[in-house]
């Protein structure tokens, strides 16, 4: 592609910026060359019932306090609860100042009590990950090592200008159940139907013509044990009692029964159980699977090669589970290969197994034996698949399908192989029609009434007497524009949330006053992009996170420090000491800009607490806190008035990946490699929400415009929506072909961008949980999407060193959004380097792209780290 100049500019300016700055200093230096920019800027879901928010006064200062032990019971429906209003300090929090309230009172059905997360503003670095939790009540001060670095980290600013801006149904429940195949034991049988018969286990009879089962080979005992496992999984101790009779238990205490197989492991034994059989077979039936499919008519052999994987790796499995180590890693090597390129990663993981321990513990396997692998396909197709497992009864083939398969079926034409592979990939297959059924309220919120705002005044003209001057006031015409009511919108009173502070309604005042003064942008209108390239840090920074306003750059490094940069000309300053809080006057309409020091003013603040890499952090709506999450299993929320930690929360036992606040605040979400997503709100320690379905690590969380649905993105390859009131999911979304790195809501809140390490964005529609374009040109790994503030363009940065803008507006006429196809084959919408809907492609020369952040002005802004060839 030919390098335009846009493009040109930014790879010059990048590199006048290198060779001027010092690699000694932390400063921010601006290239001026560019053309001037205008610079303003699944097992069940555990629930607690959300918090009444307390309008008067939102929490300032969240702090900790011990909730009590819940008794289990029944899920409660979802009320507001009242909260105690939360104390607003008049004073800043001192270095060694613990804060504590009174608990409040929740309501859960967690069995399991949580860890009590830290209230400190101390900064405790402990040597390993797993962090001992500190009892309350008590503060730890330790000095933190730091990495230090020859050359510090130094934040560079290039610009390129691309024009001259103008001033101014029933909710689906995810529960994983392992699967429990039928019993051939005669034995088993025949005893579950005398516990049906007989309440009372000492009435039970044994029936006379059973047969006593000798466990003589390890196989028979450990099968034997599972089924008995499995008995006192579902409390029918008097089943138990009899088998155990049956088969000469007393034979079998050698053994310990206390440390039986795990419960994925009472499924695998089970099922090796019922299709163990000669190893040589499994060969030939894979074989012969294979053939049915090719020999298919066309219209059916697509669909009917969907069943070739799962089917294959069940067989292995089963290979593995009974002992024929050598038959499995042939059996491997010669079918592996020709499986779909986008399940090799896992098939790579899944040669590492191959011994029977090596089952246990393992995430790949345990998933593949506790789940069904769905699979879409027709009526006709289903029938044909049947026809011929008939005829193969004898074969391993029609029990792994009747077991660990299940097809979702429905009237229509067969699919196309195009139309498989849109949304083929995810770890377990396909979602179901019943997945995406709920109905899901993507609207957006009425905006909150701002008439009453001050307004700005003019005078009346001179008439030459002494009169005092009258003043009328002015019409704005922000104002003029009533807010229409979106039908699709949920309730105001659906979630709670906080109601807004004068200071809140002064800022959207503000924010409304610089969206009047945007350029819509288009194919004609392109974005003028403002690079950040961070120097001296190529192995170090992990994230990067823009405030909402543009005001401020946070970027977390690996030695568990965030730095946090002005990137206007106002520089970052800290509220002033007790002493001189004491003397400013409250009542005065400055008393925040009065609260804080000037002296304390730089252009940068350091943030040290965690004790692991820094992945994710998210600037809170009125900028006044930070949040990070780390590999140290923690959450922390600082103060951007003292610059200090509020608030540790612990609840996750892995790392946490990212995190994330709500757009309207208090509430914020984290998603984790225990994966799971949590809601969390700032002034409780525990999750309110713990959403669990994922079958491997949460590798992003995004919240809707309305605050009433997160987004989840996951290594398991799929894209999840959470209804944050009733804690279930709503979408399941199946395409991508890698783990999920970024997700993006559009602006009316109906449309969600994913995209990860396949390299691909696809857009999805919320109304119907469908798929509806795929974006492909990227070179690398997506870590980053963004929409304009105008909704018109999708940007997507790459480690592939390149900003690409989509037309998104165009792509959303044509999609038809009334005609929209809902049955199982929708039509799929591409684009890619030879045109299509992708705009604009700009390279910047060796810099990675960690964020995109659009302006209120419609200014897009980048961060990425530059990496040296050498």
């Amino acid at each position: 592609m030919a390098e335009n100049p846009s493009a040109t500019a930014m790879q010059d300016a990048e590199q006048d910026a290198l060779s001027a700055t010092s690699p000694s200093a932390e400063q921010v230096t601006t290239n001026t060359s560019s053309p001037a920019v205008a610079t303003p800027p699944m097992p069940t879901t555990t629930n607690v019932d959300l918090p009444a928010v307390n309008a008067t006064a939102p929490p300032q200062m969240p702090t900790v306090a011990t909730p009590a032990p819940v008794a289990a019971g029944p899920i409660p429906s979802v009320v507001s609860i009242p909260q105690p209003a939360a104390t607003v300090p008049t004073t800043p929090v001192s270095v060694m100042q613990t804060t504590t309230v009174v608990p409040q009172t929740i309501m859960t059905n967690i069995v399991q009590q949580q860890p009590t997360p830290v209230v400190t503003n101390v900064v405790p670095h402990q040597q390993s990950i797993m962090s001992t939790i500190v009892p309350q009540q008590q503060t730890v001060v330790s000095t933190i090592p730091t990495t230090v670095l020859s050359q510090q980290p130094t934040l560079v600013q290039t610009v390129v200008s691309q024009q001259k801006i103008v001033p101014s149904v029933m909710p689906q429940q995810q529960t994983i159940v392992p699967t429990v195949v039928q019993q051939k034991t005669v034995v088993l049988s025949n005893v579950v139907q005398q516990q049906q018969h007989h309440h009372q286990p000492q009435q039970s009879t044994v029936d006379p013509k059973l047969e006593k089962i000798d466990a003589k080979t390890p196989a028979d005992k450990n099968a034997l044990l599972a089924v008995l496992q499995l008995l006192r999984k579902y409390n029918l101790k008097g089943t138990e009692e009899i088998l155990k009779k049956e088969v000469n238990f007393s034979d079998l205490q050698s053994l310990d029964v206390g440390a039986m197989h795990s419960e994925s492991e009472v499924s695998s034994v089970l099922s090796a159980y019922k299709s163990e059989g000669d190893p040589v077979a499994y060969e030939g039936a894979y074989n012969d699977l294979k053939n049915f499919v090719e020999s298919s008519l066309d219209i059916y052999k697509h669909e009917l090669g969907t069943i070739l994987y799962p089917v294959f790796v069940h067989m292995y499995l089963e290979l593995v589970f009974n002992g024929h180590e050598r038959m499995a890693i042939k059996f491997m090597q010669k079918f592996a290969p020709e499986q779909e390129d986008y399940y090799q990663d896992d098939l790579k993981k899944l040669a590492q197994v191959t011994k029977i321990n090596h089952l246990k513990d393992n995430e790949l396997t345990e998933t593949f034996n506790s789940n069904e692998f769905i699979i879409r396909m027709s009526r006709d197709t289903l029938s044909i698949l049947k026809r011929h497992l008939k005829e193969k009864k004898k074969s391993v083939v029609p029990n792994i399908v009747q077991e660990h398969l299940y097809f979702d079926m429905y009237e229509g034409v067969a699919r196309n192989k195009q139309q498989i592979d849109a949304t083929a990939g995810a770890m377990v297959g396909e979602a179901t029609r019943q997945d995406n059924k709920a109905r899901v309220y993507y609207g957006l919120l009425k905006e909150p009434d701002l008439q009453f705002m001050q307004q700005e005044e003019e005078e009346e003209p001179d008439n030459g007497d002494d009169r005092p001057k009258k003043k009328k006031a002015k019409r704005d015409p922000i104002f003029s524009k009533k807010s229409k009511t979106d039908p699709n919108a949920p309730m105001v009173d659906r979630m709670p949330l906080p109601e807004l502070k004068d200071f809140d309604k002064q800022e959207k005042v503000r924010a409304l006053r610089e969206a009047s003064k945007r350029v819509n942008l288009g194919p004609e209108t392109l974005p003028s992009i403002c690079c950040y390239t961070l120097l001296n840090s190529p192995h170090s920074v992990t994230s990067a996170e823009f405030a909402e306003d543009s005001s401020m750059l946070a970027v977390g490094f690996s030695n568990s420090s965030i730095k946090v940069w002005s990137i206007v000309p106002q520089k970052l300053r800290a509220m002033k000491s007790a002493e001189l809080l004491a003397d400013i006057d409250k009542e005065a309409e400055d008393v925040l800009v009065r609260m804080m020091d000037e002296k304390s003013a730089e252009t940068t603040k350091t943030l040290i607490g965690h004790h692991g890499p820094v992945y994710t952090m998210s600037f809170s709506p009125d900028r006044t806190m930070l949040l990070s999450c780390s590999e140290d299993c923690s959450i922390r929320l600082w103060s951007l008035q003292i610059w200090d930690c509020l608030v540790v929360y612990k609840g996750h036992c892995f790392p946490v990946w990212s995190v994330k606040f709500s757009p309207h605040g208090f509430y914020f979400a984290t998603s984790s490699h225990d994966k799971t997503a949590r809601l969390w709100c700032t002034d409780n320690p525990q999750p309110l929400r713990i959403f669990s379905g994922h079958f491997s690590d949460v590798d992003v969380v995004q919240f809707h415009p309305n605050s009433n649905y997160i987004a989840t993105g996951s290594s398991d390859r799929t894209v999840r929506l959470w209804d944050c009131v009733t804690g279930n999911h709503v979408r399941l979304m199946t395409g991508h072909k890698a783990p999920i790195y970024t997700l993006s809501f559009s602006v009316e809140g109906r449309f969600l961008a994913s995209a990860g390490a396949d390299k691909n964005v696809l857009l999805w529609d919320l109304a119907h949980g469908h798929l509806l374009a795929e974006l492909s040109g990227h070179t690398g790994p997506i870590h980053t999407l963004a929409f304009s503030r105008c909704g018109n363009i999708l940007t997507s940065g790459s480690l592939d060193c390149t900003v690409k803008l989509w037309d998104f507006q165009r792509l959303a006429k044509e999609i038809a959004l009334e005609d929209v196809n809902v049955t199982h084959n929708p039509d799929i919408k591409r684009g890619d380097n030879q045109g299509g809907y992708m705009l604009r492609s700009y390279a910047t020369k060796s810099t990675p792209l960690l964020n995109l952040h659009y302006t209120r002005r419609n200014v897009l802004l980048a961060v990425g780290v530059f990496e040296s060839n050498s």
